[in-house]
Parts: C-alpha cells; sequence; structure tokens
C-alpha cells in the first residue's frame, strides 16, 4: 500500500519549501521525491552538507539517494534539465541512476520561450511554462517520450509508483504557491499550473495514500510579479534587505507584504493541512515588528513573538492543522 506526503505553498511562492523537502527526505524514508507541478520557473534553495543548491525541475530526493521524479503535472526544458543535472554532477551530487522524467511529461520548447520572453502585463519568469501548458491543454504540445535523447531518464509513473515498486513512500514536492495556482490565485497574475494538493493527485497518488500535507509560509508575505503588491512602508525594504527577498529564478526583488490571515486561512482549509512551517520568523525578530493584515486596510500588531505564535496556534488548531513550526534557520526547521 502507498503512503504519501504533500509539501506545497501555502502564499505565493518562495516560501521555502525546498528547505522543507529537503529536511523530510533526510528523516522521513521516501522510496520517491516526484515534483508534481509548474517547470523551471521554480526556484527551490536547498542547504546539502554546507552547500547552496537552487534546483529548478529536480526534485529535492537526489540529495539523499532517493528516485527523483519530474511528473506529469510539470512541464519540462531539457536544456535547463541537463544544465541541472551538470551542476548538480559538480556539487558532488550522485545522479546516476536517481533522476527520472515522468514519460508524459510535456516539453517546453524553444518557441515557448521566444513567445513568454515577450510578456509584460503578467510579470511571467519568461521560462516559457504558460505556453507549453496552453499546448497541453489544447492538444499539440510535445512529450518527453517524443525526444529520444530523453530516453535514459524516462520512466512510467504508474509503472514505476503501482508495479514495480513494493509499498511505495512518496514525497510530492509542490512548485509556487497557493496564491499563484491557476483556479484560486488573483487571476490573471497567476501561474500556469495547479499548485493545490489536488494537482500532487495528478501524478499517479491515490487520494486515500495521503498521510500529511505540509504547508510552508513566511511569518511575512512575498510577491514576484506585475501587480502592485507591497504597501507604502519604509520596513519592507528592510524586510527584502534582511530576507534577501529576490527571486532565486529571476533574481527580481520580491514584493513583501505582512501576513494575511484570511487568505492564509483559505489555503489551509483547501488544501486540508495538518502541518505548518513559517520561515523566517528571525527577519521579522530582527526588525522586531510582528504584524498581520485582517483584510485590505485592517492590521493587526502583536507586542512580541510569543503573541505572534499563540495567535497562530490558536487560529490554526481551530482550522484543524496538528503541528505548527515556527522556523529562524533557512537550513533546518
Amino acid at each position: 500500500m502507498m503512503i504519501a506526503d504533500v509539501v506545497l505553498g501555502l502564499q505565493y511562492g518562495d516560501e521555502g519549501k525546498g528547505k522543507i523537502t529537503h529536511h523530510l527526505c533526510k528523516t522521513g524514508g521516501y522510496t520517491h521525491v516526484i515534483r508534481f507541478n509548474g517547470g523551471c520557473n521554480a526556484g527551490h534553495t536547498i542547504y546539502h552538507k554546507g552547500k547552496k543548491f537552487v534546483t529548478h525541475h529536480i526534485p529535492a530526493g537526489v540529495f539523499f539517494g532517493i528516485k527523483s521524479v519530474i511528473g506529469p503535472g510539470c512541464v519540462v526544458n531539457p536544456t535547463q534539465f541537463f544544465k541541472e543535472l551538470e551542476e548538480l554532477k559538480e556539487g558532488g551530487v550522485k545522479t546516476e541512476g536517481l533522476i527520472y522524467i515522468a514519460e508524459n511529461t510535456h516539453v517546453i520548447t524553444d518557441e515557448h520561450l521566444e513567445e513568454d520572453g515577450k510578456d509584460t502585463v503578467i510579470g511571467t519568469t519568461k521560462r516559457g511554462n504558460g505556453p507549453a501548458y496552453r499546448e497541453k491543454y489544447a492538444r499539440n504540445g510535445f512529450l518527453a517520450k517524443d525526444l529520444p535523447y530523453l530516453q535514459p531518464y524516462l520512466v512510467n509513473i504508474y509503472d514505476e509508483l503501482h508495479k514495480n515498486t513494493e509499498n511505495p513512500i512518496v514525497l510530492c514536492e509542490g512548485a509556487q504557491g497557493f496564491g499563484l495556482d491557476i483556479d484560486w490565485g488573483d487571476y490573471p497574475f497567476v501561474t500556469s499550473s495547479h499548485c493545490t494538493v489536488g494537482s500532487a493527485i495528478l501524478n499517479g497518488i491515490p487520494p486515500q495514500a495521503i498521510r500529511d500535507v505540509w504547508g510552508v509560509a513566511k511569518a511575512y508575505e512575498t510577491y514576484v510579479g506585475a501587480k502592485k503588491f507591497e504597501l507604502d512602508n519604509p520596513l519592507f525594504a528592510k524586510i527584502r534587505d534582511l530576507g534577501q527577498e529576490y527571486g532565486a529564478t529571476t533574481g527580481r526583488p520580491r514584493q513583501c507584504g505582512w501576513i494575511e490571515v484570511p487568505f492564509l486561512e483559505k489555503s489551509v482549509k483547501i488544501n486540508g493541512i495538518n502541518k505548518i512551517v513559517f520561515n523566517k520568523m528571525d527577519i521579522l525578530e530582527n526588525i522586531n515588528h510582528w504584524v498581520i493584515r485582517h483584510k485590505k486596510n485592517s492590521f493587526e500588531i502583536f507586542e512580541n513573538r510569543n503573541k505572534f505564535e499563540e495567535y497562530f496556534e490558536f487560529k490554526l488548531k481551530r482550522w484543524g492543522v496538528e503541528d505548527i513550526y515556527f522556523s529562524d534557520s533557512p537550513e533546518k526547521i
């Protein structure tokens, strides 16, 4: 019988999902790690054995010798895929026999990159994801199995999980965040894939196999894109500087804001989150400002970190979350 855990972002991406996935890979006894959505627009920052890695396609399981699969819910850029392989090898990470692409994953082409590079409205990462997903749903895209040079890395994910592995334990690694989901985000300022727990199921995971759904958030919010997100407050520039809030994929400065409670509640409830991690608590500790946002112009200020944590512990327990972690470290929970 399969067991699966899911890691997904509760905000607008860049929440620190890579760190959580890396931690779980170290402790969870997984047979497989599957990236279940997005493409090389993702940028998961991982610290492993004293080295910093940024992965855009390849799941975090490879750092621990776990089979790592780019699932059919993703779109893959072959050039970026091979570039990451080389970077991992140069960093001393064993990759042979560990990294695979589901044969029914769609491919990002040069034409997709060229088209996406012309975007001036949404503020995309210009990595070709949107055009690739559009052609997927128009049923005229290219599959990974159509490219001969990808053959050594291809896997039938159904056979792998349901026939070839006895009692698989799978970690499903999400990209972007709930606030960028194509259905639940602030359309049209969204990504082109589904960022919810339902997207993990679309990658060959039976719903009843899901054990834990880990939600990842920051103690504040960040957003990269074309819409106006950041309010006029000099503290946000300080947060950006202290938190190194620059996109792992594009290098663009992230707009910053206080954590919005009603949106967090929606993210938690729709995805059935039972474990949550708040990252970058140390940044708010540094500026000594503990603020939440109830709605557009309604804010609440807490006198200290303890009050801030108590507030969320009370709320999250009522929303069905069992385990709550507040993290100060870029490398561990």
